[in-house]
């Protein structure tokens, strides 16, 4: 059994921490801990507070320049300047919300479109991916008329009512929804299985059985194609398929939540759904897709989506106004225009054949995974045996700090390197990288 692990407290300063720092960042601390919710949390344990950004790039009060090796939300690169036009531009006309006409929304939403199959054709618009998981889960309510929600051992969906009673890495403070049920994540280095995908596909249909045995209805399956927070699992390409069949055999539908995934972070395709070859029922889009600006959406085949929004109307103040459809059309546009999916693809596979040659000098590196710039390295106490190594893991994040990279741990054991820079990261950025966890990992070890 999975030892239980929180996305919240692994990686981040507590009070314990706070007679280490110097003066100015305790006087930060305090006075947030004075101003702010007590469920605030800071990355490292001794936080870094961060005044200005450019590309993969980052700086701190002090003048220190960091490589981020972890931001999904300036996923383009920090500060992007298509991105600062073109909300320059719009705040400058109108933002106002959805009930009144306006080309932005339905030029974008146009655009977005050709991205995905053919048989997902409507949009709506939130501001966060855990509206846009909040909406999804009561479209496959509205659609199957059940209420069951499979997701995976270590999910994270968000923060609402709905979708963090399906977001198990919350943390043991935060329940499971009853109407929740957890597969283990479909982890090629610990699962000794010949067909990947039918071994999911299995462990998805026991759990709708078990849902049956209760009296609960299944309704859909919610899951991360890249399974980022069960460790950045990405599997053969493909392997997805059969889970999508067993849901739509059981009356379900199958939602991708593309907010880590999406945006040609995994190089090989534009969505990570695609890297397998299928078409959810229902696509949810959060972090890259506005840079930094809040902005979320669903994407949804017609008949599945009309199940609720034929009966029950939706309105989200600030989702889709024109400042926020203007800094994600000019998202895409600098996808395609610098080439970024291509470039994720090949500074990707360079970056994992550099960080597996460390594997050659450090036997606690157990595995190297990844698609595009999105990777998991995995940290073990014993290669043999694949024992995961927690405490190792977060001492390297700590000592990574120092050296100025930035990045963050997942897993259900917490022993594996979330790597995930904007994809503004470039080749000669891998030796600060390599280089830097080399240095780190021949002094922990």
């Amino acid at each position: 059994m999975a030892t239980r692990s929180t996305i919240m407290d692994t990686n981040s300063f507590r009070a314990e921490h706070a007679d280490a720092l110097d003066a100015e960042t305790r006087k930060l601390t305090d006075k947030r801990s004075r101003l702010l919710g007590e469920s605030y949390r800071l990355f490292y344990r001794n936080p870094v507070h961060l005044v200005r950004g450019e590309g993969q790039y980052l700086w701190d009060a002090a003048g220190d320049k960091y490589l981020d090796v972890y931001n999904n939300v300036a996923s383009i690169g920090h500060c992007h300047p298509a991105v600062i036009a073109a909300v320059h531009e719009q705040m400058s006309q109108l933002n106002t919300h959805t009930r009144y006409l306006h080309e932005r929304i339905l030029d974008y939403t146009a655009d977005l479109l050709t991205t995905v199959p053919d048989d997902i054709n409507k949009a709506m618009y939130m501001c966060t991916g855990s509206e846009a998981n909040d909406l999804a889960i009561r479209i496959a309510k509205a659609y199957s008329g059940g209420t069951g929600i499979i997701v995976s051992q270590e999910a994270y969906h968000g923060t609402s009512k709905l979708t963090s009673g399906a977001s198990q890495s919350l943390g043991s403070g935060q329940p499971l929804a009853p109407t929740t049920r957890l597969v283990p994540p479909p982890d090629r280095y610990r699962v000794d299985t010949p067909d990947l995908g039918i071994w999911f596909a299995n462990e998805i249909q026991k759990q709708i059985d078990d849902m049956a045995a209760h009296g609960i209805k299944f309704a859909g399956l919610l899951v991360d194609s890249i399974f980022s927070s069960d460790g950045v699992l990405p599997g053969p390409a493909g392997f997805l398929k059969p889970a999508l069949d067993v849901v739509h055999a059981n009356g379900g539908i199958f939602i991708a939540d593309e907010v880590q995934p999406g945006f040609a972070r995994t190089g090989d395709s534009f969505w990570g759904f695609a890297r397998h070859g299928i078409v959810p029922d229902v696509v949810t889009l959060g972090k890259p897709m506005g840079n930094g600006i809040p902005v979320s959406g669903l994407l949804a085949k017609a008949d599945v989506l009309a199940a609720f929004s034929d009966e029950i109307p939706y309105f989200n103040t600030f989702g889709g106004n024109p400042v926020s459809m203007a800094a994600a059309q000019a998202v895409l546009r600098v996808i395609r225009e610098e080439k970024l999916q291509e470039h994720s693809l090949i500074v990707g596979e360079k970056l994992r054949q550099e960080l597996a040659q460390l594997a050659d000098r450090h036997e606690c590196v157990g595995d190297v995974r990844g698609a595009g710039l999105f990777i998991g390295f995995e940290l073990v106490s014993d290669r043999a045996a694949k024992t995961p190594d927690k405490a190792l893991a977060l001492d390297v994040i700590e000592r990574l700090r120092a050296e100025r990279v930035l990045t963050s741990v997942a897993g259900p054991y917490g022993n594996v390197l979330k790597l995930r820079p904007p994809l503004a990261f470039q080749a000669q950025d891998i030796d600060w990288l390599v280089g830097s966890l080399d240095k780190v990992l021949s002094a922990v070890r």
